[in-house]
């Protein structure tokens, strides 16, 4: 089990945008948004520190919403985070930072700020509102002068695929810090989802050959490769390779649903995924998140009900993402809808199969 715990809390629904892709409002576009008053917001966050007590892990909390920042409690929650030297994450907008705003977070021990780049201009403000595109990368100059680490993320799907590799050449010159993308999960929009294996392992090709000529050159910019996915195109190209002491039955990567994460929403339910709609395992108001954990969340620790993963070799470093599976296949154990790999045993020479792609 890894050392650390991490908590994605989301404190509040409110928010300057309304993004097409966001999970809040999928559904209902009129949703009234939720907030924790400052009472669950203690409770919350005891009830956490509870949890990593009993467990032997530290706590990380991934501080979200909506905006965070627009609770009223906001600057008192951070407050609370430094008196118990608790370290932490903040994900939110770009639109009330400042070097002031940013100054302040970095003293209550926010050590990332992570926004979100979802295209080049005009498709980044296409998915969120007009100037955001522009304010966002201003603003990784207000974080990184405060001493933060600032995150770039970005959700790929079909509609932006072709435009990550202009996005990365875009956050390296802003001077971010670090620079992730993820898939978009059907469920959250009506955005056109549907990458084939092999035009998404082909952008993994792209992606991968910028990051080393961007490597190479000394670029500062951190490249988290974090996709699962990632590690199947490693293990074809060689940069992994399992471990010679590889143990039967651990699990040393990959999904950490059921492993090292949960989520919290401002109604205090508990979600083993905050992408996976169903995967509601109890309420923080009400649950003692330590007694959840070896009760409810089980159900997402049966890594042989896998049907693809389960058989393959990678099974305990990978599994793709079941939340794009649960999307797309409508179970969270269904084969990963991007993962291109055929197993040995009896697809590679089954009608149709396809070689992997060369390297680029």
């Amino acid at each position: 089990m890894k050392q650390y715990f991490s908590f994605q809390w989301h404190i509040t629904d409110e928010c300057d945008q309304r993004c097409r892709h966001c999970y809040i409002y999928a559904g209902d576009v009129c949703k009234k948004p939720e907030s924790m008053n400052w009472t669950q917001m203690e409770d919350t966050f005891y009830n956490c520190l509870d949890f990593c007590e009993v467990y032997g892990r530290q706590p990380y909390f991934y501080l979200t919403g909506g905006d965070p920042i627009l609770h009223p409690d906001f600057w008192r929650l951070l407050a609370l985070f430094k008196e118990h030297g608790v370290p932490f994450t903040i994900m939110g907008n770009p639109f009330h930072l400042n070097d002031q705003v940013c100054r302040e977070m970095k003293y209550y021990g926010c050590e990332k700020y992570q926004l979100s780049i979802d295209g080049l201009p005009a498709t980044h403000d296409w998915f969120r509102k007009p100037g955001s595109f522009a304010c966002t990368m201003e603003k990784i100059g207000c974080i990184n002068r405060s001493g933060m680490r600032s995150v770039i993320m970005t959700t790929v799907s079909k509609t932006n695929r072709m435009e990550v590799p202009g996005i990365i050449d875009a956050v390296v010159a802003a001077g971010a810090n670090v620079f992730a993308f993820s898939r978009y999960v059907p469920g959250g929009g009506d955005l056109d989802a549907s990458m084939t294996p092999w035009e998404y392992r082909e952008l993994l090709a792209i992606c991968d050959q910028k990051f080393k000529a961007y490597e190479a050159e000394g670029c500062q910019t951190y490249f988290n490769k974090k996709d699962h996915l990632w590690t199947l195109y490693e293990y074809e190209t060689g940069t992994f390779k399992i471990p010679a002491d590889a143990k039967e039955g651990m699990i040393y990567g990959g999904c950490n649903c059921g492993n090292c994460h949960i989520t919290i929403l401002p109604t205090g339910d508990v979600y083993a995924c905050r992408r996976v709609a169903e995967s509601k395992v109890g309420n923080v108001f009400t649950d003692r998140l330590a007694d959840i954990w070896v009760c409810e969340m089980e159900q997402y620790r049966e890594y042989d009900k896998f049907v693809k993963c389960g058989k393959c070799e990678l099974k305990a470093w990978c599994r793709g993402c079941p939340a794009v599976a649960r999307g797309t296949k409508g179970s969270f154990y269904a084969a990963d809808p991007q993962c291109w790999k055929m197993p040995s045993d009896d697809m590679a020479g089954a009608p149709g199969a396809r070689a992997p792609l060369p390297i680029i």
